[in-house]
């Protein structure tokens, strides 16, 4: 029973976002508005939070720092595409040439916001928060208000195409990608138990870990059945996937990662034990500078253009999402993982709400009710916790 109530517990952003998803389709289903879970709309619903996924996976390094955000990351996303399209359409300069140049920009405002975060101790909110007008402006007089499209074809490809190419084989590609996706992961999970056990760590219960395999299996069986039905894998999938893993990765198996989480448990026991942290909390906004360029690259790929009102609170999706997703106000907690959990919960808020045709103004109110109710759930389980310990 213990082992029930702790699996629902650690699970329980993963139970509310079935919940919600079931819950919409039955509404949209009674308004005869469509389905939720139609093939289109689960692909736009992938297109639409890749951007997300990829800001919120930068976030969440950031909060486990010690519940530091950065407020400028929509600022970044609107310079660095506004940087992309006059170098790719107005210069038509080489396509990798000018991806890289606007990967290095990022980068280098990352690192200045990381300079004066981490070694002069300014706070990340005053940073970033000037960031985010910094930023912007730069993105407003490097456009001069207008809006620079369309992006080439070349470009394109790399962000808003399908694979297969050819609509005869997108059922079977879908298919067999998804069996790999799954098997890859499933060995991983079994190798990984197997490794903690014979270190005597302690571990999942079996049922537990074959119930979390079979549920794995349907979703992603079910995800590329939808997708094989539509046009095949987005492209942008694939380039989630290889950051949801590396920083999966990169937070879990890495003495680097691991001092995210020391840092954010306790920064002066973690300095004492011969944490640089002033160097851990530069790479934490270094990284963010950089995943917010790749963030920009797909969004003027999706939209097609470079406009100035780009990029415009794209910080609060990234930050609800991490927080949503489990991700500890106070630093120390929160995993990857989670952080695309709260993306996807809060795209599915978005694309269900959109489709029953409910006010915008009423799905801010929503959603600013739900990440306030993740914030308290995350600061009310502490105090028990704590209470009991």
């Amino acid at each position: 029973m213990l082992n029930i109530k702790e699996a629902l517990r650690k699970n329980t952003m993963v139970i509310a976002l079935i919940v919600v998803m079931l819950l919409f389709q039955v509404l949209i289903s009674i308004s005869g508005k469509g389905s939720l879970f139609a093939p289109s709309n689960i692909t736009n619903l992938i297109l639409q939070n890749s951007y997300v996924v990829i800001l919120a996976a930068g976030m969440l390094l950031c909060i486990l720092t010690g519940g530091n955000i950065d407020l400028s990351v929509g600022s970044i996303v609107v310079l660095v595409g506004a940087t992309a399209g006059t170098m790719i359409v107005n210069m038509k300069l080489n396509i990798f040439v000018s991806i890289f140049v606007c990967l290095l920009i990022g980068v280098i405002i990352g690192a200045w916001q990381g300079f004066w975060i981490a070694y002069i101790r300014i706070p990340a909110f005053i940073v970033t928060l000037a960031g985010m007008m910094l930023w912007r402006g730069l993105a407003q007089v490097l456009l001069n208000g207008l809006t620079i499209s369309p992006f080439p074809e070349d470009y394109l490809q790399y962000f808003t195409s399908f694979l297969p190419n050819s609509p005869k084989y997108t059922m079977i590609v879908s298919v067999i990608v998804g069996a790999v996706v799954f098997l890859v992961y499933a060995v991983l999970q079994i190798l990984g138990r197997i490794q903690k056990k014979q270190k005597g760590y302690e571990v999942s219960s079996l049922p537990g870990l074959i119930i979390k395999l079979v549920l794995l299996f349907a979703v992603i069986a079910a995800l590329a059945f939808l997708l094989g039905e539509h046009k095949g894998i987005p492209v942008v999938l694939i380039l989630l996937g290889i950051v949801v893993f590396a920083y999966g990765y990169f937070t879990s198996k890495t003495v680097p990662g691991r001092h995210l989480y020391a840092m954010g448990g306790n920064e002066k026991a973690a300095k004492l034990s011969g944490v640089n942290t002033n160097k851990v909390l530069f790479f934490a906004y270094t990284n963010m500078g950089f995943l917010s360029a790749v963030a920009a690259l797909v969004c003027v790929a999706r939209f097609n253009s470079a406009a100035p009102s780009a990029g415009t609170g794209y910080e609060l999706d990234a930050i609800g999402s991490c927080f949503i997703g489990g991700a500890s106000a106070y630093g120390g907690t929160g995993t990857i993982g989670g952080a695309v959990v709260g993306a996807i919960f809060m795209g599915v808020l978005n694309n269900g709400m959109s489709i029953l045709g409910i006010d915008a103004n009423w799905q801010k109110a929503v959603k600013g009710i739900v990440l306030l109710a993740a914030v308290v759930f995350d600061v009310l389980s502490k105090k028990q916790q704590s209470t009991k310990g």
